[in-house]
């Protein structure tokens, strides 16, 4: 109750919830400080694959015996979980008085909850000057309250692709303005670039960051992989090939950013051996990407068969889910949820020979698509349903054996999903 009390008050800090600017988080850290001047980060930037990325970088450096921080959002379930210090989440008691020294530091001056929530992270990463910061940006970057480093140790760049366009200009609303605002401001380090959705998006990244004295690593030029039989998939950099088994994580996209971790971690020269790489892509902790749910209230409904949820809520994330799901040979049920500010249309487009697609209402989220509404942005397609609640969506689809239900188009419609659950 106490944290609770305590984050709403940080939501009235500042009128809007995000205001790009940097000022107000850095007037805050000089209080503080400048905390984000004493820890060792590697900043992951881009649209989709960054919190994936993270834990694939996080489950190896666990492995290897190197204590890390990681800073993520959004949360799923708890915001616990977007401050990991030490290898282990803050309790509720320790996020409390971690708010509240910032909190009294801050004096009331207006700033964001996102950019309070990081000024306290740095603060905190800062009594750890020796872990791995694992530093997950948030809108575009070039204004985003986490780009106030003025070192660090890599910027790994994940799949970039149009999201939040509500937040540009209608003029500048392109895949080339985005790649700008997400590499322009990289810092002079190493610079990972994962493998991107076309060749226009590489050449801008590659146009924007020319200018840029980092050591400079691209999928495809410089690491690689391809998926072997038996359970194994091969990695290759100039440091030589690994045979390593296949992640507990689902989708080929995932191997992309498994293999993006492994670069960087193998190009910072950590002392990560192969058995802590081979280890630790079976441990990655990924919620709501391409999660499995095995057992729990909704499970029961779903009974055998394969239920999973995902947070894709763009086309590239929509892009990559179907590869996935053509890769399976069984009838697909779809429930999904939309915050309202996506491109609805779009990212349904990329799911293929679906068998029934279901929309639903977010609960608690103000700011999300009526299911009816996303049910009539959806009409061209065949056997497209609403439902009042997610467990009734669930109970009026006619599962039979084999068949697989999927709910996704939200991290928040996920975030139900697991409390339900």
């Amino acid at each position: 109750m106490k944290l609770q009390k305590i984050l709403s008050r940080f939501l009235k800090l500042h009128p809007k919830e995000i205001d790009l600017s940097l000022d107000r988080i850095l007037n805050l850290c000089e209080k503080l400080g400048n905390p984000q001047d004493k820890i060792k980060a590697i900043s992951i930037v881009g649209t989709n694959g960054k919190n994936s990325t993270i834990q694939a970088c996080y489950s190896i450096l666990k492995e290897a015996n190197i204590k890390c921080n990681v800073y993520t959002s959004p949360h799923i379930q708890k915001i616990n979980e977007r401050f990991v210090f030490n290898n282990q989440e803050l309790k509720d008691n320790e996020l409390a008085v971690l708010f509240e020294e910032v909190e009294k530091v801050n004096n009331n001056q207006p700033i964001t909850f996102f950019e309070i929530l990081t000024a306290c992270y740095f603060y905190k990463a800062a009594q750890y000057p020796n872990n791995i910061n694992l530093v997950e940006s948030g809108l575009f970057f070039r204004f985003d309250a986490t780009n106030i480093l003025k070192k660090n140790l890599a910027s790994i760049v994940t799949s970039i692709s149009k999201d939040h366009l509500d937040w540009l200009p209608k003029n500048e609303q392109t895949i080339d303005k985005i790649v700008f605002e997400k590499t322009s401001s990289l810092l002079n380090s190493n610079i990972i670039v994962a493998k991107q959705n076309s060749k226009n998006t590489i050449d801008s990244i590659k146009k924007n960051i020319a200018k840029n004295r980092s050591n400079k690593i691209f999928f495809n030029e410089d690491f690689s992989f391809t998926k072997g039989e038996n359970g194994f998939f091969y990695y290759e950099d100039k440091y030589g090939g690994l045979k390593l088994p296949e992640p507990n994580v689902l989708g080929l996209y995932q191997l992309e950013n498994i293999s993006t971790a492994i670069a960087t971690l193998r190009e910072l020269d950590l002392d990560v051996k192969r058995d802590n790489i081979k280890t630790g892509i079976k441990k990655i902790n990924n919620i709501a990407r391409l999660q499995e749910i095995t057992s729990g209230n909704l499970k029961s409904l779903v009974k055998d068969n394969l239920f999973l949820i995902s947070g894709d809520h763009n086309e590239d994330g929509a892009r990559v889910l179907n590869e996935y799901l053509q890769s399976l040979d069984c009838d697909k049920h779809i429930i999904v949820g939309m915050m309202a500010n996506k491109d609805h249309e779009s990212y349904i487009s990329f799911l293929k020979n679906i068998s029934s697609i279901t929309t639903v209402d977010i609960p608690n989220q103000p700011n999300a698509i009526c299911g009816k509404k996303l049910k009539d942005k959806f009409k061209s397609l065949p056997n497209v349903n609403y439902a009042e609640s997610i467990e009734e969506a669930i109970k009026s689809i006619k599962l039979n054996q084999g068949d697989l239900l999927l709910i996704t188009g939200s991290l928040y419609l996920c975030s139900e999903v697991l409390n339900l659950n």
